[in-house]
């Protein structure tokens, strides 16, 4: 992986999977820009980075904000010259049945999912295109391939990023710009333990069942994918050197298969 003084906006990077992937971007020697939508938590990963040996840079965004974005990729650019790297992970998970899910909440999830990814991607692309070189690397899911009862916006935003991802395989491609999607099992963070419960209730089972027949019910060994796991994926896009890796997506968990 070429990952030596490459400049990654990663979004969500204050907690959970995008902060694991920062510090592992830093620690390959790259330089991790905290995108996230509280300031003050991006401002303590990024010194907490830095307090380690790396560089990192933190910055306010609201991936839904166009303003923001644009203002966050322009300050990027404006302080290291380049943007090189995109790792689209803000998101976030709502569950309800199809038949009682508000349409507000349907809304919020997909524009943080699909509209935020479609915004960072567009204003990172103007400084990679005129540098001829990016990488872009989209957080999905086995949601991306497979489906699951009272996560109908989330597993149409993750299907979505497929597609936004083959589209800027094709059109990236003459700049030198890779599109690829990391879609994970289910990883033991903040965002999945708070689902427990809710889908215990909504379900009518226990939370250990939850955990083993909902959750971990494809995997051949009952394990949660790491954060350490998905970060390896992340990395392996973003430090590419060719082209040939393109317009893909990696699962990854424990043998979980695509039906």
């Amino acid at each position: 992986m070429d990952l030596k003084d490459r400049v990654a906006i990663i979004t969500g990077a204050a907690s959970g999977i995008g902060k694991d992937i920062a510090f592992r971007h830093a620690e390959a020697g790259g330089i991790p820009v905290i995108a996230d939508l509280n300031l003050d938590a991006a401002n303590a990963t990024a010194e907490e980075i830095k307090s380690k040996g790396g560089q990192a840079f933190a910055i306010a965004m609201d991936v839904t904000n166009e303003d923001q974005v644009e203002k966050g990729v322009a300050d990027t650019f404006a302080k290291y010259g380049k943007v090189d790297i995109l790792v689209s992970n803000a998101g976030i998970q709502i569950v309800h049945p199809l038949v009682d899910f508000p349409f507000a909440e349907w809304k919020k999830l997909l524009s943080i999912h699909l509209d935020g990814a479609f915004l960072t991607t567009k204003a990172c692309l103007k400084y990679m295109y005129k540098a001829n070189y990016g990488r872009v690397v989209y957080m999905g899911s086995v949601h991306s391939h497979e489906a699951s009862k009272l996560k109908a916006p989330y597993v149409t935003a993750k299907h979505g990023l497929l597609g936004l991802a083959r589209v800027l395989a094709k059109e990236g491609a003459e700049h030198n710009v890779t599109a690829n999607v990391v879609c994970p099992g289910f990883v033991r963070t903040p965002l999945v333990e708070k689902q427990i419960p809710e889908q215990a209730k909504a379900l009518g089972i226990s939370e250990a069942d939850v955990v083993s027949k909902v959750m971990l019910k494809d995997t051949v060994d009952g394990q949660f994918t790491t954060v350490d796991d998905v970060a390896n994926a992340v990395l392996f896009f973003a430090g590419a050197t060719s082209t040939v890796y393109t317009g893909q997506s990696l699962v990854v968990s424990h043998g979980w298969f695509m039906q």
